[in-house]
């Protein structure tokens, strides 16, 4: 795959985290003002009256029911729903910290000359950033626990509830705050190596469009089964004898009896393997780009 499709993959899912948080606006914003119990007894018949009279004030939309308060699953559900987003900005990180690796080198995040990666090592140059967004990531999927636990209340309410929110809601925008405006800084930032990327894929000399050719016997009308066994041996060759794919291939004599020479170069091409991934791409982007625009919209 493409670098570009690979991020896309994750400009998606956060695309996705972001519409979900939009979605439970609805159940988030809500009025209650229905008393201890929820039944607007102390105002008699003028309840609901006057519950619609502060709705309008605060342009909030009143709860159908409630008890003394509304149901925390509200709650729970948002701290999920940041959980959720901080587990996929954690994706992303994790992925960056990988591909930095140095016997990967393909990507590496921001890094400025007097960094120090290390107090003993000065060799050392480490994804602090995208560390750092792990490390909170699992202290905010910490948090879905106890706010689901927040959930069972005694009768009309008890206040078990009421301490740890005032821990949970702030520390958890506080978190996912400071994740997103450090993977935002990782990304305008990263820095990208093409000619390592085409070095990693040469590390395989080739085997790696085994599944091509296999395909490619399979359309000629090989069995599958006797497709796969016949590449796979081929595979072990080039290992064994540290030759290149490309190599062993054309000189089998199964394989030149099924495939021309311009036939086995195109299939083994890793441009030529790249599948539908422009229109995939495009089709995420605008879904992307569509629910971006959607959520400034409702923010108007």
């Amino acid at each position: 795959i493409t670098l570009g499709f690979k991020l896309m993959n994750h400009a998606y899912e956060i695309s996705l985290c972001l519409e979900r948080l939009l979605e439970s606006h609805r159940r988030l914003f809500v009025l209650k003002m229905s008393g201890a119990v929820g039944t607007m007894a102390a105002w008699r018949d003028k309840g609901l009256i006057i519950e619609e009279y502060v709705a309008k004030e605060l342009d909030l939309r009143p709860v159908e029911i409630s008890t003394q308060i509304y149901s925390r699953d509200r709650f729970a559900e948002l701290v999920c729903e940041l959980a959720i987003l901080g587990s996929v900005l954690d994706r992303l990180a994790t992925e960056i910290r990988n591909l930095q690796r140095t016997e990967i080198s393909e990507l590496a995040e921001p890094y400025h000359k007097d960094q120090i990666g290390s107090s003993t090592m000065p060799h050392k140059i480490n994804p602090v950033n995208c560390e750092r967004v792990s490390g909170l990531a699992r202290f905010l999927r910490g948090l879905c626990q106890s706010s689901l636990e927040n959930i069972v209340l005694w009768h009309e309410r008890d206040l078990s509830n009421s301490s740890y929110e005032r821990i949970i809601l702030p520390h958890a925008f506080f978190t996912i705050d400071e994740m997103l405006n450090t993977m935002i800084k990782v990304v305008r930032g990263l820095k990208v190596f093409p000619n390592r990327m085409l070095e990693n894929l040469e590390r395989s000399r080739g085997r790696i469009m085994a599944e091509a050719l296999v395909v490619k016997l399979i359309m000629k009308g090989i069995a599958r089964e006797r497709a796969y066994s016949h590449v796979r041996n081929l595979v072990m060759k080039s290992i064994k004898e540290n030759k290149a794919f490309k190599d062993i291939v054309l000189e089998d004599e199964f394989i030149l009896s099924i495939l021309s020479t311009n036939e086995i170069l195109e299939c083994l091409d890793y441009k030529n393997y790249l599948g539908e991934y422009r229109r995939i791409y495009k089709r995420a982007r605008e879904y992307v780009l569509s629910t971006i625009s959607r959520i400034e919209t409702e923010r108007l």
